[in-house]
């Protein structure tokens, strides 16, 4: 990151730590997924005893875990990409490319994620929403705090990648 003003530089450190730190967290979400499903598995073939809850709990566990690591997954450039241009461009049309696409697209994007997001989530909050899925009825509120969540993570990181878009656009080196 050299080149770059100090108070620059620790900034897009701090999000991209934050950001690992916050990836690194949620993916701990896997280990009561596993444990749930094995014992699904187990007490389902083993003793031909299936539980009512398993399901329920693997997808929200699931959902959790999947949408509170979106913002990890961009800072490690582990999203879906056409690379079929995109990889012939010099590293300034590439930050060029970038850097239009985050203001137009990904900001945009993330804001009404956000807010569309929160919305549901006050609403499941304000009705003590639970799932009719099961008649055991899980609370389903928590899970629906991971869309807004989901969006403020993606959102901050979206700003670390999109200085660092800006970055190669005027210097022509990616960070």
């Amino acid at each position: 990151m050299t080149g770059l003003p100090p108070s620059l530089r620790a900034v897009l450190r701090g999000i991209d730590a934050f950001s690992n730190w916050s990836g690194r967290i949620f993916s701990l979400l896997i280990f009561p997924l596993v444990l749930g499903i094995t014992y699904e598995v187990i007490v389902r073939y083993a003793f031909n005893a299936p539980t009512i809850w398993a399901y329920d709990v693997s997808y929200m566990l699931y959902g959790s875990h999947f949408m509170l690591g979106a913002g990890y997954a961009l800072l490690h450039k582990a999203h879906i990409r056409t690379d079929v241009f995109y990889e012939k461009w010099s590293p300034r049309t590439q930050g060029i490319v970038d850097a239009l696409l985050y203001l137009v697209f990904f900001f945009p994007g993330m804001v009404f994620f956000f807010l569309s997001g929160a919305e549901s989530a006050y609403q499941s909050w304000r009705i003590g929403e639970v799932s009719d899925a099961t008649f055991w009825k899980p609370v389903v509120y928590p899970l629906k705090m991971c869309v807004p969540v989901a969006a403020v993570l993606l959102f901050v990181q979206g700003i670390s990648e999109f200085l660092k878009s800006i970055h190669a656009a005027v210097t022509g080196e990616w960070l």
